[in-house]
């Protein structure tokens, strides 16, 4: 008996240990500018998902994984996931990366002296050679340079990540689905059903993985009457499932 309950105990840590979830947030800038399209990337995985035009994101991950945020012209931003992060939204702010400002040249008058003003026109032979390395290096792509690990960080082995981002020709995902719905219905729909403002958008986002049907939503980017009343059945069918432990 007591061998049996071992591995019963043993089996349920396994699977909680392996159970993968969804994190969803938002991406903005210092100046509170939402940033589409910035490369939402989970070390652990390997996935990678883009924000949307919102600057939202959903990934799949769990407590323990680190993701990394990536978009040209920004600084890079690691973030760790905690419990917390899995419960409520994870909200990253990218800091405008070091742009060069433009030289000012500052001519010197022609003397009429050959030597003084081949000195002064002409740049050192040294000079204008580092100055065309820089004009090729500038032009090359630096995305590979980017997304490169840092010294001394963890670089995971590339596998295949298990959760893809919509369809291209949709015009909506899952996230701009899930602020439809938040809008639409209000808080107050959800808080009295005592789901925790906090918890309101995890909450719907439980809905959609459960099977709630959306092709034709996220395809024309349009909820009829008769989706959102599929919705707030499916809600009021699995609220009990999503209070219980």
């Amino acid at each position: 008996m007591k061998i049996k309950l071992f591995f019963i105990l043993l089996t349920v840590f396994f699977i909680n240990t392996k159970a993968q979830d969804y994190i969803f947030g938002k991406v903005i800038s210092e100046d509170n500018a939402e940033i589409p399209g910035v490369t939402v990337i989970n070390i652990r995985t390997d996935e990678r998902v883009p924000t949307n035009r919102d600057g939202h994101f959903m990934i799949s991950g769990r407590s323990g994984d680190e993701l990394r945020f990536v978009k040209n012209g920004y600084e890079r931003a690691n973030r760790k996931i905690t419990n917390d992060n899995i419960s409520a939204p994870v909200n990253i702010t990218l800091i405008k990366a070091a742009t060069l400002i433009a030289e000012v040249e500052i001519k010197k008058e022609i003397t009429g002296d050959i030597k003084i003003d081949s000195k002064n026109l002409n740049a050192p032979r040294k000079v204008q050679k580092l100055k065309n390395d820089l004009a090729i290096y500038m032009s090359r792509r630096s995305d590979p340079s980017v997304l490169a690990p840092r010294p001394g960080e963890f670089v995971q082995p590339v596998t295949k990540g298990v959760f893809s981002f919509g369809k291209i020709k949709d015009k909506w995902d899952d996230v701009d689905l899930l602020n439809y719905l938040q809008n639409a219905l209000g808080n107050e729909f959800f808080e009295e059903l005592k789901i925790d403002k906090s918890q309101i958008q995890h909450f719907i986002l439980y809905i959609l993985r459960t099977g709630f049907e959306r092709k034709n939503i996220l395809k024309y980017g349009y909820v009829t009457e008769a989706d959102m009343n599929r919705f707030k059945n499916a809600v009021l069918n699995r609220i009990s499932a999503y209070k219980t432990p």
